[in-house]
């Protein structure tokens, strides 16, 4: 994502005309917890990058209540929050509450995928304002029509926000596949609506949704959802189910071969076909060889006048 003007890099940018006036007041609020990975900061930075409506905050402790999000929220003036949770240094999750009096979701996050890692070609404006594209299921059940009032609301750019480009140049993509709901971000370069991927991309799986903000009543649970301690220990059990066979079966291999083997009745015609070697002849005794004779060492003039004396 670079900053530019209307002209610069390529593409298609829909300007929109006439003067108007700054009235959704929608502010966003990303922070996260402590704990979190260098990927999951990145991802962050992106998405403060791509929301002009965004705010950052610094890092809440662990130990400190969800509630509190509210109280900051209030006192940065902002509406909406996007909270990354860290669990165990290799799980995260994904609040987006309405504060103050809610709903809100909770979503495990699942492969990251930032911008400065994928390097795509596609590229947009600093600052555009995005289209939002949905799956048809989030017309056909209800928590799905909750969440995508509630991704509009959050991902959005409010018209005429002082921090916005007057363009819309990329489009931010829903999809729900496999019980998860995929996050892409497209940039449009034809007016045919031909596409190009910008990126950072994720995946979430819904858990839960509260009336509340960060709490209340359960509104929906997801039935299909594993939490990844589950999914581990699975994971950890079929491990250890496949070393117990293979134990197994080394030891009744062990117990096969130290078994004495079964005697069988003697056959008479076994030895039918054993026919005696003929006799080896004696080999003659060689005698042993002569030493040879020690000659006497010559020794050098040096030596004998030595000798002499």
């Amino acid at each position: 994502v670079t900053r530019g003007t209307a002209g610069s890099g390529y593409g298609v940018a829909m300007a929109e005309s006439g003067p108007g006036r700054w009235s959704n007041k929608e502010r966003v609020l990303i922070l996260s917890s402590r704990g979190i990975s260098y990927r999951t900061r990145h991802l962050m930075q992106d998405l403060r990058t791509l929301m002009p409506h965004a705010r950052p905050d610094t890092k809440m402790d662990r130990k400190d209540k969800l509630f509190i999000i509210n109280e900051i929220c209030e006192m940065k003036n902002c509406n909406k929050c996007l909270y990354f949770e860290a669990k165990k240094k290799q799980d995260l999750y994904l609040w987006i509450a309405n504060v103050p009096h809610g709903p809100s979701a909770k979503f495990l996050v699942q492969n990251v995928h930032t911008l400065a890692e994928l390097k795509m070609t596609g590229n947009c404006l600093r600052g555009s304002r995005p289209l939002l594209s949905f799956h048809p299921i989030f017309d056909q059940e209800p928590q799905y029509q909750l969440l995508k009032e509630l991704f509009i609301q959050t991902f959005s750019t409010p018209r005429y926000h002082p921090k916005s480009q007057p363009f819309v140049d990329h489009v931010f993509t829903f999809t729900i596949t496999d019980g998860r709901i995929w996050f892409r971000n497209y940039q449009i370069i034809e007016e045919d609506g031909s596409l190009v991927e910008i990126g950072p991309r994720f995946v979430l799986q819904l858990i839960k949704i509260f009336q509340g903000s960060f709490g209340g009543q359960t509104l929906y649970e997801n039935p299909a959802y594993r939490s990844p301690n589950l999914h581990r220990r699975s994971l950890r059990t079929v491990a250890a189910a496949r070393f117990t066979e293979r134990r197994n079966v080394k030891e009744v291999r062990r117990l096969l071969r130290g078994r004495e083997l079964q005697a069988l009745p003697h056959d008479s015609t076994h030895a039918v076909f054993d026919t005696p070697a003929p006799p080896r002849p004696t080999p003659a005794p060689t005698p042993n060889p002569s030493p040879h004779p020690h000659y006497k060492k010559k020794l050098h003039k040096r030596q004998r006048l030595r000798l002499k004396q």
